[in-house]
């Protein structure tokens, strides 16, 4: 405890008597100033105790002393020592009565009582509470890292929490919460992911104090991790600020946990250069391989159904970075095993058919859709369909194609299901395959442009009509034997031959990329 009014008027040495404020003794005491000026207002700071002998004072004044005083009170002096028998014998009445008005302390120093030995005594407490703070600090320091080595993050927040009298949480680099002290605590901190999330968008380190939810509590929020982006963050919820010793506590906290995080951050980078090697294995073909290197690092995820998501991005930006938080968020929250393998401007994630992760990665895509800008390209997503370890270079394969439609379609994510059972005529739309039409059929449509007869719609009904003249020559309104002739021209105009299937195949698919109805 830093030294009080009440511990000065306690102390045996200073023989200190309270005129005035008997009610405001345990108001905490700064420092201890001596001043003479008629205003010493502009150079207080708050939370001295203030001596004068009244030099330059009318003391006996009741407004003026009524002014004093009051300046003195709005400025945060906590008390006033009037030291008697230099220039007042006592103190004087009109002060007295100005300090229990404003309810001020006013203490009576006498005359053989220096300012200097009042200043020592306030110097020595301060000293003395702050080594008690430090030697706190250490013991907590020291009960923190034998918590952290023994019981892991959780048995860290734990004593973090009693510590300060409060509680503790641990988050994600998502904003999602990984452990709370005590018990009760998980709730509280869930309700401050928003907050969480605004301090990951800051470079780190970083820190903040945000009112809990519902003003219950005072929350100091740290970013936790070296990195231009945080892995973490801690959250210190307590009724009112920290002392020092809470204080040496909760930066003890910070650092162990980053160190921890940091070294998590070492051993998911060696576990990601194993993840490529088990992926690089299954789409080689070599299943067996692959299981074998793995061991136990993820579960049963190669022996079920899985999906492979394949996602491009920015290569100096955080579009994959953040996909790949979500993901490995999702996995931590459910237990679900995740395979994530960055390969420069892409990423590869490999995740259980119908699990919390890639339905994490789908959430994580629709919200980037959501929210993206007509000349946003920085993240595009292709998902496989449910595959096994024996089929993973063809589950690849799809999402690869996945990705690229949604690319052409300015998507961010397509699934290659979706791509299965729709029609392809909305691929037709590519600008590339749009000008090879246009290029096949510019003949045709260069001779109708004469007036010389309708080439282009014959040849439509032929087709639809799979070669049928008299079927399509009805839907014309003429003979059979004028279709004869123009099929005959459209033969000689393109040079080919439309007994050959794909030369049918490739008008056909020229005149629904051309056609208004699939623009």
């Amino acid at each position: 405890m830093p030294p009080t009014l009440a511990s000065l008027v306690h102390h045996s040495a200073l023989k200190l008597t309270v005129r005035a404020g008997e009610d405001r003794l345990d108001a905490p005491v700064r420092w201890a100033h001596a001043s003479e000026l008629a205003d010493p207002v502009p150079y207080m700071e708050g939370g001295e105790l203030l001596l004068i002998t009244a030099l330059k004072l009318d003391a006996e004044d009741r407004e003026a002393m009524r002014r004093y005083v009051r300046r003195l009170a709005g400025a945060g002096v906590v008390g006033l020592g009037f030291a008697v028998g230099v220039h007042y014998d006592d103190i004087p009445e009109a002060l007295v009565e100005a300090a229990r008005e404003e309810g001020l302390p006013l203490l009576e120093v006498p005359r053989r009582t220096p300012f200097l030995a009042i200043s020592k005594a306030v110097s020595a407490a301060i000293a003395a509470d702050q080594y008690r703070a430090v030697t706190a600090g250490f013991a907590a320091q020291r009960e923190l890292t034998r918590h952290a080595l023994t019981d892991g993050p959780e048995g860290l927040l734990a004593a973090l929490a009693s510590q300060v009298d409060g509680w503790a949480a641990l988050y994600d680099a998502s904003g999602a919460v990984v452990a709370a002290a005590p018990d009760w605590a998980g709730r509280r901190a869930a309700r401050l992911t928003a907050e969480v999330t605004r301090l990951r968008d800051r470079p780190a380190p970083v820190s903040s104090v945000v009112a809990g939810p519902e003003n219950e509590d005072r929350v100091e929020l740290h970013s936790l991790g070296t990195g231009r982006r945080p892995r973490a963050a801690l959250a210190v919820g307590t009724a009112s600020a920290p002392g020092t010793a809470e204080r040496y506590a909760v930066h003890s906290a910070v650092a162990l946990l980053t160190l921890t995080t940091e070294r998590s951050r070492s051993l998911h980078a060696a576990e990601q250069r194993i993840g490529a090697a088990v992926l690089r294995m299954l789409l080689a073909g070599e299943p067996d391989h692959a299981r074998a290197v793995a061991g136990d690092l993820y579960g049963g995820l190669l022996d079920a159904p899985f999906r492979i998501i394949v996602a491009q991005g920015v290569a100096d930006g955080d579009a994959l970075g953040a996909l790949a938080e979500s993901a490995e968020s999702a996995a931590a929250r459910s237990g679900e095993a995740v395979l994530v393998v960055p390969e420069g401007e892409r990423l590869v994630v490999l995740a259980a058919d119908g699990g919390t992760v890639v339905g994490a990665c789908c959430d994580h895509a629709a919200a980037r859709e959501a929210a993206r800008k007509a000349d946003d390209d920085e993240l595009v997503v292709g998902l496989s369909a449910p595959a096994g370890p024996i089929t993973a270079s063809a589950a690849y394969k799809q999402a690869e194609q996945a990705l690229s439609v949604a690319r052409r379609r300015g998507r961010v994510l397509v699934e290659h299901e979706q791509m299965a059972a729709g029609s392809v005529l909305p691929l037709l739309a590519d600008d590339a395959v749009k000008a090879f039409a246009d290029g096949l059929l510019r003949a045709l449509r260069d001779h109708d442009a004469t007036g010389r007869g309708d080439l282009v719609a014959s040849l439509r009904a032929w087709l639809s009509r799979h070669g049928q003249w008299d079927a399509a020559a009805a839907d014309l309104g003429v003979h059979r034997h004028t279709l004869r002739y123009r099929m005959r021209r459209v033969e000689e105009i393109l040079g080919r031959s439309l007994d050959d299937p794909d030369v049918r195949m490739e008008l056909w698919l020229a005149l629904k990329a051309t056609s208004a109805d699939t623009a």
